[in-house]
């Protein structure tokens, strides 16, 4: 069995007298330790696959597994717990908390864990580490680069040590330096801690840090080779 595993699944959205089908009857396998990118152009579905894997979304038609748990079916207090411990999710842009230091955002999803102040302490401390910003833990966002800023969302995401997690155009708003860096960060993720990544972008220079892509296109997915992805 896969790690993650979709069977049959559709999504669909009404816009006013229009039907619109991100996914139709999507099967898709990603097993544990991939980084798995998804490309395709802005409003393809990739950010709704994503929603389904982390149990934000669930499908009309079919099943969503993530190591044995059915995400589609799961209700909603079991799923928060879930997400909880298991999914890591980091957006586009950083979302953080203005007034809260790089180290008080950080440790925001912990707050709903039944942990002492020295465990939180110990979790927010490693996350940081591994993001390279232990010395801007009592920085505001807005003493922080967009990079930086981008590295407290991923902090943020890894701090409840989840087996996945998954990243919406996480390079979408950073300059190529700042993007680099985000994109190596995910990479070391996989290799040095074991993490599954599943990320969407467009861009096919990011897609190439993946270690599969496929191509979202009119609710379908396609395997891609290389030379398919530069284009």
């Amino acid at each position: 069995m896969s790690f993650i595993e979709l069977r049959g699944v559709t999504r669909r959205f009404t816009k006013g007298e229009h039907t619109v089908t991100p996914l139709a009857d999507v099967d898709l396998d990603i097993e544990r330790n991939e980084f798995f990118v998804l490309l395709g152009p802005s409003g393809s579905g990739k950010t709704t696959l994503l929603n389904l894997l982390a149990g934000i979304d669930r499908p009309q038609a079919g099943t969503v597994s993530v190591d044995g748990f059915d995400v589609a079916k799961g209700s909603s207090g079991r799923l928060a717990r879930w997400r909880a411990r298991t999914v890591g999710y980091v957006f586009q842009r950083a979302s953080l908390v203005p007034v809260l230091t790089a180290y008080e955002n950080v440790e925001v999803p912990l707050w709903l864990q039944r942990l002492s102040r020295d465990e939180r302490h110990t979790r927010v401390s490693i996350a940081l580490e591994a993001v390279g910003l232990a010395d801007r833990a009592s920085h505001l966002p807005k003493q922080l680069s967009g990079g930086q800023e981008q590295r407290v969302a991923i902090a943020r995401a890894i701090v409840a040590d989840p087996d996945l997690v998954v990243a919406d155009e996480p390079t979408g708003s950073l300059d190529a330096e700042s993007a680099e860096g985000i994109l190596s960060l995910l990479r070391r993720l996989r290799e040095e801690r074991g993490k599954t990544i599943v990320m969407v972008t467009h861009d096919p220079h990011a897609a190439s840090y993946g270690t599969r892509i496929m191509r979202l296109d009119k609710g379908q997915l396609h395997e891609t080779q290389g030379q398919e992805v530069a284009s």
